[in-house]
């Protein structure tokens, strides 16, 4: 991952490269203004991009967030270390949990995140760089977790996100859409992602548009 970030925080120099490389290398400015900030279950689970501090801040007084759950992992670059200092000053719990966009969800992964889920402070707030991809597939596995259905999940996969299913972020419906064919009403959504699920079958099965991957990884520059 592109960064100028050196890890330090402590002095007047390293914040300030912090924040140049948050801003301007991975497109902070933009979350200055959208923040892609939705409710997916009220007082338990919000998505967003990744939060500035500032951002962080409104959402822990508005909504009191208690656990910050973070889909890039550790990215060591000058988001990740704003959002980590932000939620430890505002007495966050902090959770690590790399999701991937463009990969057939890992059924550990999924497990784990439903793990956090299980045992986390809520209200939580879930995010991944733009909110889009990652963000709507951690909010779709809560909600199938809590019983909704596949259709419902997907909803969370949207273009109103800026999620484009046509492109390779499109596996992410995929595996949606794999379970309701296979075992929706027949096994809860966990239990299938334990016993059944293929991550290999869906790798193979899914085909992206060339045109919608430009889109997304050249014209949007997604992560």
């Amino acid at each position: 991952m592109d960064t100028i970030y050196r890890g330090r925080l402590e002095s007047p120099g390293g914040r300030a490269r912090a924040w140049i490389d948050c801003l301007f290398i991975d497109h902070g400015i933009l979350r200055l203004f959208w923040t892609n900030f939705a409710t997916v279950a009220p007082g338990r689970l919000y998505r967003s991009n990744h939060p500035l501090p500032v951002n962080l801040r409104a959402a822990a007084r508005r909504h009191g967030i208690r656990t910050l759950i973070n889909l890039r992992g550790r990215c060591e670059n000058g988001s990740d270390a704003l959002s980590r200092e932000a939620a430890a000053q505002l007495g966050l719990a902090f959770h690590d949990m790399a999701l991937e966009s463009r990969g057939a969800p890992h059924k550990d992964r999924v497990l784990r995140l439903a793990e956090i889920y299980r045992t986390m402070q809520a209200p939580a707030l879930v995010h991944c760089k733009s909110g889009a991809d990652r963000a709507g597939l951690a909010a779709g596995i809560f909600l199938l977790g809590e019983g909704a259905s596949a259709a419902q999940a997907l909803d969370q996969l949207s273009l109103r996100y800026g999620h484009v299913r046509q492109a390779r972020t499109g596996i992410l419906d995929a595996f949606f859409l794999r379970y309701r064919n296979e075992a929706e009403g027949r096994k809860p959504f966990l239990d299938w992602v334990r016993d059944e699920y293929d991550e290999t079958a869906l790798r193979r099965d899914f085909r992206a548009h060339g045109l919608a991957d430009f889109l997304v990884d050249r014209v949007m520059a997604r992560e």
